[in-house]
């Protein structure tokens, strides 16, 4: 007879597990802020910023993380959403870059396990007109084995060659004329805003004071002309904070402001490169992955990847020099992407099929001149003779990465040497989380699943105690009126936008819907907050004509 001892709960899932909610009191954390003197304080709240929080509060630095808008307001919610190494850096010859990226990839496979999911990548292989045709096939599939042997292969899934039939049961739209078969290998997707609201919230939970619309007015210095902290303005209040050392993570906003003394120049050069991506009715497209398609008379390529019930198609890379703070996608660019979908599927889609649209810069670093789509997307850090630390550059997947390398040079200005601990660190919702089975029967628990993890309990805790909260917020979507009154509890929202545009994707996969709802995520937000109906109003206001400024310009009405 065997005998097999007892075991006993796992460390890590036992810590990350709480039978309460992470409770994050705005008013609180600003006064963590007036109150007490911090090691590092990072302005920032992007992916980036968000996980050298993370880092630094797990080596048990006392850590502030500030944001002047939302958290992933910027970039961190306006990307592709995809977590790869990036087939075409190996056509850079970027291979290295490729092999780390594949590596964070399967990091945040198990980190955030909950919000990274599996993502097949269709190329199809046309007789002409293709992104490449039957004559470079077998050589595209040697790039394939490539990426598969350079990390490609820690998906548990290698790479396969499809015929014509299942290329067709990928993406039934997809034009038979030319049409050879196919390639599908394996990458992975995330909600890009949600994961980096997770970082903020799991440092958080780890003991950094975290604040989002608290905009960094200025970087101070000593008498010694070192940087001792930051002016913050929040909720009518200046605040300052002290810091041993501060972290400037904000981005392609470092082409505006570098945190440095008026007359000196900035030592590193951002260059904003625009993305854009239009989202359209998944019946439109029918595809169950991401399909690249051939752009005519471009070397780019488009891809078009399914969410929900909506297909989003993307992405364009272009300079851009305009307002950071307003990006929008113009119907130039619809066109043009429009256009590619177009000539690759039998489906007629036009500009008035379009139910969203998000445009964001990729914070690029480097001087003027050549294509953007050619630069490669390395990160730099630079510690400056003061003390202050910027990191800029780099791309969503390898953030863990660049966060772990900021925090090492952070800590050098403090005279500290502490290890990184963010390699296997869950964040909250991702220990104990199994997606197989929660995502496999579908329904209500699914939703909450792949949004919150094992944290989902805490959002069907509010339904059991109110059912009328099962109600959904935005016509035809999941979202649930509980998921509002969650995110203003415990994901620090503030205001209409940050429910509905980032703890939600509504306004994405449903623009004008989403508009509709407004009104109702501002009486919870009220509610919640004990906000004035005139600041409510505002608020909505401010949303439906952000919305309409959105979608005048992309409509081409206005420019």
């Amino acid at each position: 007879m065997l005998l097999f001892t007892s075991r006993s709960a796992g460390r890590e899932r036992e810590k990350m597990t709480a039978t309460e909610p992470l409770r994050l009191v705005r008013a609180e954390q600003l006064d963590r802020l007036a109150s007490e003197a911090f090691d590092i304080v990072i302005v920032g709240g992007g992916v980036t910023g968000a996980y050298a929080a993370l880092d630094a509060s797990l080596r048990g630095y006392r850590v502030a993380l500030l944001e002047k808008s939302d958290f992933a307001s910027g970039t961190s919610s306006k990307s592709s959403k995809m977590v790869h190494g990036g087939l075409r850096y190996i056509e850079q010859g970027n291979l290295g870059l490729v092999r780390h990226s594949l590596l964070e990839r399967q990091r945040l496979r198990r980190n955030a396990r909950h919000l990274v999911q599996r993502l097949p990548f269709l190329f199809p292989v046309l007789e002409k007109d293709g992104v490449f045709d039957k004559r470079l096939a077998k050589a595209f599939e040697s790039l394939l084995w490539t990426y598969d042997l350079a990390g490609g292969w820690r998906e548990g899934i290698l790479h396969q060659k499809l015929s014509k039939a299942e290329v067709l049961s990928h993406c039934p739209t997809f034009k038979e004329d030319n049409l050879k078969g196919g390639f599908l290998y394996f990458d992975a997707r995330v909600d890009d805003a949600r994961l980096t609201l997770t970082l903020a919230r799991t440092a958080a939970f780890h003991g950094a004071a975290v604040a989002n619309h608290a905009k960094v007015a200025e970087v101070t210095r000593s008498e010694q002309g070192k940087v001792d902290g930051v002016i913050v303005h929040a909720d009518g209040r200046e605040i300052r904070v002290r810091a041993g050392v501060v972290v400037m993570a904000t981005g392609v906003w470092l082409r505006d402001w570098s945190g440095r003394r008026k007359g000196e120049t900035a030592p590193l050069q951002i260059r904003p490169a625009k993305g854009v991506h239009v989202a359209i009715p998944w019946l439109k497209i029918r595809n169950d992955c991401t399909v690249t398609i051939p752009v005519p008379g471009r070397s780019r390529r488009a891809t078009i990847t399914r969410w929900g019930n909506v297909s989003y198609l993307g992405t364009t890379d272009e300079d851009y020099t305009g307002d950071l703070d307003d990006v929008c996608c113009t119907r130039q660019e619809l066109d043009f992407l429009l256009e590619g979908a177009r000539s690759a599927l039998k489906t007629d889609l036009c500009a008035e099929d379009v139910v969203g649209s998000i445009a964001g810069c990729r914070p690029l670093v480097g001087p003027p001149g050549g294509k953007t789509l050619e630069m490669k997307r390395n990160h730099e850090i630079h510690v400056a003779q003061d003390g202050l630390v910027t990191i800029v550059g780099g791309k969503l997947t390898t953030s863990r990465h660049m966060a772990e390398q900021t925090i090492d040079a952070a800590q050098k200005v403090i005279g500290e040497r502490r290890r990184c601990s963010t390699r296997s660190a869950y964040l909250l919702g991702a220990a104990g989380y199994d997606a197989q089975a929660i995502v496999a029967s579908g329904g209500l628990g699914a939703h909450l699943g792949e949004r919150y993890g094992s944290e989902a309990r805490f959002v069907s805790d509010l339904l059991q105690a109110d059912a009328r909260l099962v109600k959904p917020i935005v016509e035809g979507l999941p979202y649930t009126e509980a998921e509002v009154l969650y995110a203003v509890r415990h994901e620090l929202a503030c205001s209409v936008d940050d429910v509905l545009s980032r703890r939600m994707r509504a306004r994405l996969m449903a623009r004008d819907a989403s508009a509709r709802a407004a009104a109702r995520v501002g009486e919870i937000l009220q509610s919640e907050l004990g906000l004035g109906a005139e600041a409510i109003a505002n608020q909505v206001r401010d949303y439906i004509a952000s919305v309409e400024h959105e979608k005048s310009v992309l409509m081409g009405d206005t420019e």
